[in-house]
């Protein structure tokens, strides 16, 4: 066994992943305005990483401290901030090289000090107009507690006014919940030019609007900052709690919880930024981070094209789905046969078609469907609202303790319980994160069911930009096991036996273990034997080091891993037959599947469970084998596709160097639309073969008559 180190800390990976989205802020063949958004998405991943994985290696310290254990936290603390830091360095870097980049293009994003006579007037009436009523400052007096009311998703401006000895502090919130970051303004006729401020600026010119006739002072400065929140919170599940109450309750205390970042314009003076984190209790575990006059750069996410069509992705329209034509419904059509959904390439409304469909078909008698995340006004949801409204038994499980969407989905379980749907929380502790549903419809006085399993939530908007697979099935051996899933979420605690599914925490890593166990017996036997796994995450030991002993039983492994992956490929005489990629393009990667040689009858699976600890032992998963030969043959086309990627395909390495993979003198190949044209010549395809069969079967009618 190698002496190399075998595990790499989740953490750090997570940074490498989040270097290659920063990649993409970097790459010359990405369109410039796509750039820029790839900054606001490197920015919200950020965001997310202090609140849960710094956040969760801080904790850890300070239980140590406490036990007065010596683990390894501090020192991981240490490389996850040098880490950090040298990203936001880069991060930098690349902002001020995309500025100059729009600049080029006739795109100008301006601060208060840059603006002409005409438009200094423009935004101070825009500020009176639109932005004071939604500002109120407030003022950080002696007694108050600040963590009490600052939000770690908001940006502010922290104002000091000084009045002869006395010093004022005070923060105002960019109000970016009620106005758009990015304010457009008004340039000569006739001109190329296109000028944006963000809402920060118009404030900043403004800000002694905000003050005068209030407080008297003899001079105003005014500096960014930002802070961020632990995001994990602390539920006492008590007995005389509803779990909807509990939950509100929980959302209310990370309002509360206690920071782990603090980002502040590096020109602030030492004493307000020595006043302010003692304030926010800033402790020696959090990340103190100087930085420039803009934070929350999530909001460039949506930053707007001003310029040509041609400095944003080109549109790929969605597909439909040829499986369902020549069908009187929907239902008629997944009888027939299972169909396989990918998208964004096929477009989501099949989805929610098929639950509209349903919700007024006379012969639908129920509807059950489990909820991770969905979209803000989700037509899928309002059609199950519908469905009760005529007459149909509709169950919805929904997941409170969806991470950072569980204000939403409290709300939608209450809008949907006033509606008359029946909502089940599942059990506290075991998150659900399966993607199922099962329709039941009464057919010539049997009840047939018709299953939804898929990688990914049954959000409209997430289905526009993250790849993932739905499975539409009517086999009654799959039907049977996911209204078997629908009890086990009930009641967890009853025994169940699933034949067909992989349903975590029942049986996910006995199943696992046993389908590596068979490609090492077939290596070892001298047969062919190969793995391929996509997966979002991979950092779960005992299943990283069932893969270790299959590379070192001859198995030849490959990986598509888009986000943390703790093992370490290429260690002599331990991972030398593993090989991993990761892909980072316009679409995010989100897809679970599994694909062994089986010893020439390829076994394929697609789930919604990433192979780490918490998803194989701690929430309810399901992963389905795809049984189709037509659509088992399809995934592996589409996984074969990805490893040809000469443009976006990067190696997961030992050292977390994200290097491109080589293209030499292959062609230019980008995985993602290859995929399209893939999928837009299978649709064409089967098109073809459906107008064919029609005509066909009007010759051989016409011939009987």
């Amino acid at each position: 066994m190698s002496t190399e180190k075998l595990y790499i800390e989740k953490e750090l990976s997570w940074l490498s992943f989040n270097e290659r989205v920063l990649q993409e802020a970097a790459d010359l063949s990405v369109p410039l305005i796509e750039r820029v958004r790839f900054l606001g998405i490197f920015s919200n991943n950020l965001d997310e990483f202090y609140k849960v994985r710094f956040a969760d290696v801080k904790r850890r310290i300070l239980i140590s401290q406490e036990r007065d254990d010596d683990d390894n936290s501090k020192h991981l603390l240490s490389k996850m901030q040098t880490k950090a830091l040298r990203l936001n360095q880069r991060f930098d870097e690349l902002y001020s090289e995309l500025l100059l980049e729009l600049a080029r293009r006739h795109i100008f994003l301006v601060n208060e000090n840059q603006l002409s006579e005409p438009q200094l007037k423009w935004i101070q009436k825009y500020f009176h107009k639109k932005v004071l009523p939604h500002i109120t400052p407030f003022i950080i007096q002696n007694d108050i507690d600040v963590l009490q009311f600052l939000k770690d998703e908001c940006a502010y401006l922290a104002v000091e006014l000084i009045n002869h000895d006395k010093v004022t502090y005070a923060l105002v919130e960019i109000p970016t919940e009620h106005l758009p970051r990015f304010v457009t303004l008004p340039d000569k006729k006739g001109e190329r030019r296109k000028t944006i401020i963000l809402l920060d600026n118009i404030i900043r010119y403004c800000i002694e609007d905000l003050f005068r006739g209030f407080f008297d002072y003899q001079d105003l400065t005014c500096h960014a900052m930002k802070m961020t929140r632990d995001a994990e919170y602390d539920l006492s599940f008590e007995v005389d709690h509803s779990l909807l109450e509990q939950m509100s309750e929980g959302v209310a205390q990370r309002l509360s919880a206690m920071p782990v970042r603090f980002i502040y314009e590096e020109t602030m003076p030492e004493n307000m930024l020595t006043f302010l984190c003692k304030k926010l209790g800033i402790s020696n575990y959090d990340s103190l981070i100087p930085g420039g006059r803009y934070h929350n750069f999530k909001d460039f996410i949506s930053f707007p094209n001003m310029g040509a069509k041609y400095l944003e992705n080109k549109p790929l329209p969605p597909i439909k789905c040829d499986d369902f034509e020549g069908y009187a419904n929907y239902f008629d059509a997944i009888k027939a046969k299972d169909i396989l959904l990918h998208y964004p390439y096929h477009t989501f409304d099949h989805v929610t078609e098929l639950v509209r469909q349903a919700s007024f078909d006379p012969k639908v008698v129920s509807i059950k469907i489990n909820i991770y995340r969905v979209a803000k006004d989700s037509r899928l949801l309002n059609s199950l609202i519908d469905a009760v409204h005529n007459g149909k038994k509709v169950t919805v499980v929904v997941e409170l303790q969806a991470r950072f969407d569980e204000e939403a989905n409290i709300e939608w379980s209450r809008v949907l319980t006033d509606a008359g749907v029946h909502v089940i929380f599942g059990a506290p502790g075991l998150k659900i994160h399966a993607k199922l549903m099962l329709i039941s419809r009464k057919e010539q006085e049997e009840i047939f069911h018709y299953a939804h399993i898929g990688t990914g939530n049954f959000h409209e908007k997430n289905a526009r930009i993250y790849t993932d697979f739905s499975l539409l099935s009517a086999a009654p051996e799959l039907t049977k096991e996911v209204r078997q899933v629908f009890g086990y979420i009930e009641n967890p605690y009853r025994p169940v036996k699933f034949d067909q599914l992989i349903v975590s925490p029942r049986n996910s890593r006995k199943k696992l273990y046993r389908i590596i166990d068979t490609e090492i017996a077939n290596a070892k036997a001298g047969k062919k034997a190969h793995i391929t796994l996509k997966v979002n995450n991979l950092v779960d030991k005992g299943l990283i080091n069932k893969l270790y002993g299959a590379s070192n039983a001859g198995v030849e492994i490959r990986m598509i891993i888009r986000g943390m992956c703790s093992l370490v490929p290429g260690v002599e005489g331990v991972s030398e037959n593993i090989k991993i990629i990761s892909i980072i393009d316009r679409f995010l990667e989100h897809p679970r599947v599994l694909i062994t040689h089986n010893d020439g009858d390829p076994q394929v699976y697609i789930s919604s469970a990433d192979w780490m600890t918490r998803n194989i032992d701690h929430r309810i998963e399901v992963a389905a084998p795809i049984r189709d030969e037509r659509l088992k043959q399809r995934i592996i086309d589409i996984v074969n596709l990805h490893f040809t990627d000469t443009v976006k395909a990067r190696w997961i390495d030992k050292e977390m160097s994200n290097e491109y993979v080589a293209r030499g003198n292959r062609k230019k190949i980008r995985s993602q639309i290859a995929i399209y044209d893939y999928l837009k010549q299978v649709e064409k395809q089967a098109k073809k073969a459906r107008e064919q069969e029609l005509k066909d079967e009007q010759s051989e009618n016409s011939r009987s008559d």
